[in-house]
């Protein structure tokens, strides 16, 4: 527990310092250190809620936001968010459907890595109900997996063109946000996943500490793009894992 603690330390002080809370990374954390996948969702929307707190309200207060752009995402997922977070599902098809969203998430963030640095967008507004739509899927998959949506939302936003950079990371670090304080209470209800959070203090004090560092020192050695080819690294290597693990 004290190494997977200081890779949640590490993670923490990467992604806060670029405005994300690192879920997917979590994830795959968890699958490799082999801890009871019933727990992986609250420990990973847990440790995002600790990490991307700080970090999007200190976008409000810079002013890069634009709550039309985030509101009909978050109308969309929110109810669904919970709801999956209260869903029982068994340990094959939790790793199926992990594989499918790291593999995806993995492979959408390696193509889309060269958007995070692009400042020559030209904006289109999207439409409410395809935002409502998006929202409620990633909402659903959030709840389900213990991500807050937004290593999906940001690529996307980035394909829609629906805003600056700036904007759209403050976006889905209140997408992140909003998405797993949703999530977390629909995993609360199972009784069986409070009993055990108590076990894994450890690393919520770690992703604490690594979140308030990174938020404070607001480290540039990684850029957003640097940051999403390493991960899409990673969680493209254990959708692999996972993968072979169903199927082989």
């Amino acid at each position: 527990m004290t190494i997977l603690s200081i890779l949640f330390f590490i993670t923490a002080i990467l992604y806060s310092s670029v405005g994300f809370g690192g879920g997917s990374t979590y994830l795959a954390l968890l699958l490799i250190w082999d801890i009871p996948y019933y727990i992986f969702p609250i420990i990973a929307l847990l440790s995002n809620i600790i990490v991307v707190s700080g970090n999007s309200f200190s976008y409000i207060r810079a002013g890069n936001h634009n709550f039309k752009l985030l509101i009909p995402f978050l109308i969309g997922s929110i109810p669904l968010a919970f709801f999956g977070g209260t869903l029982k599902i068994d340990k094959e098809f939790f790793e199926i459907l992990l594989f499918i969203v790291l593999s995806v998430a993995g492979i959408l963030l390696l193509l889309n890595n060269k958007s995070f640095d692009d400042n020559n967008l030209v904006i289109k507004k999207l439409n409410f109900f395809i935002s409502l739509i998006i929202g409620s899927f990633l909402g659903l998959i959030s709840g389900i997996i213990g991500i807050g949506g937004g290593i999906f939302l940001s690529p996307i936003l980035f394909l829609l063109k629906a805003e600056k950079p700036k904007i759209i990371a403050t976006t889905a670090s209140l997408f992140i946000l909003i998405n797993s304080i949703s999530g977390t209470f629909g995993q609360l209800t199972k009784e069986y996943v409070f009993n055990e959070l108590s076990f894994y203090w450890l690393l919520f004090l770690s992703v604490f500490i690594g979140g308030r560092i990174g938020n404070h020192l607001n480290l540039k050695f990684l850029s957003s793009r640097a940051l999403s080819i390493i991960t899409s690294i990673l969680v493209i290597f254990v959708s692999i894992r996972i993968g072979i693990r169903i199927f082989v």
